[in-house]
């Protein structure tokens, strides 16, 4: 496996989220997408113009992904809703957890079949009680995994024949086998986050199957092989990296979502930044991502 050649992030949209969560290169506009959980925000940044836009979403936003011909799916507090940009206009889907009004849904995917996968998580972020959700074709939401305080990613492997998910909270990142037919199967470890080198948080993977991580409280993300040898870490002047994006033209361009929620003066003082979105450049490309065309 080749060395990744990465340049040093840098800030480019002085944002200060509380929780940026979710960034997400949409092709068909040539624009990174992420949320602000916390503030209730769906962010539009465009690398070319360099210009950014906001939306104010009804509840807490984990992600916003493209939907097959035309508008979003958002992952709201209260369930999966179709997003229209043009109308700033929110249409609730499905909510897959009713019966649990203490979780959100926090970070999701969409595998190489168009189908949205994601996860849900105890708000307070303390009771065992999010998984991850795939949306099947006949709209219904049903759990693929056990049971976890905090869900993040999925993310799955360029060929589609693996999906990691990670268990924040104990600091561990899984791999699954996934079949053609969605199944998941085969759960392994496939990486630990030692206590004391933060919170693995959002995962991606690029051109060459490796995955990506965020660390929250960690300062860095996390290049990792196929096989869960840690590769190289790219070191930033904020402490929680919540999730990496390939984008440009080229997929080369990493975006990265910070967050400066439970930071304190001091620590916010030493950290300017935290929270912005960050971006730097790597040798190896990520992959593109397809619209959701599975259960809407």
């Amino acid at each position: 496996m080749r060395r990744v050649v990465v340049s040093e992030p840098r800030s480019v949209w002085r944002l200060g989220a509380q929780l940026g969560e979710g960034p997400v290169w949409v092709e068909r506009d040539q624009a990174l997408w992420f949320t602000d959980i916390k503030r209730r925000q769906i962010h539009r940044y465009c690398p070319v113009t360099d210009a950014g836009r906001t939306w104010d979403a009804p509840g807490q936003c984990g992600f916003v992904l493209p939907a097959a011909g035309g508008g979003f799916v958002a992952g709201l507090k209260e369930g999966l809703h179709r997003f229209d940009p043009e109308q700033g206009s929110f249409a609730p889907i499905i909510d897959p957890e009713p019966e649990r009004p203490g979780n959100r849904l926090n970070d999701a995917t969409v595998d190489r079949h168009g189908r949205l996968w994601f996860g849900t998580m105890d708000d307070g972020e303390r009771e065992v009680t999010g998984a991850i959700y795939r949306l099947h074709e006949d709209g219904r939401c049903l759990p693929m995994t056990d049971p976890s305080a905090i869900t993040n990613g999925p993310a799955v492997s360029p060929d589609g024949r693996t999906l990691y998910h990670v268990d924040t909270l104990e600091g561990l990142v899984f791999a699954c086998d996934l079949s053609k037919a969605g199944a998941l199967t085969g759960q392994r470890l496939f990486a630990r986050i030692q206590p004391g080198e933060g919170y693995p948080d959002g995962p991606t993977v690029d051109a060459e199957g490796c995955v990506w991580i965020g660390l929250y409280q960690g300062w860095e993300a996390r290049r990792y092989s196929p096989a869960g040898e840690l590769l190289e870490s790219v070191r930033f002047p904020v402490a929680n990296i919540t999730k990496l994006a390939f984008g440009g033209e080229d997929l080369k361009t990493v975006f990265a979502t910070t967050a400066a929620q439970k930071l304190s003066e001091d620590e916010l003082a030493q950290q300017p930044e935290a929270g912005d979105l960050f971006m730097f450049r790597a040798d190896v490309p990520g992959v593109s991502m397809p619209p959701i065309s599975v259960g809407l």
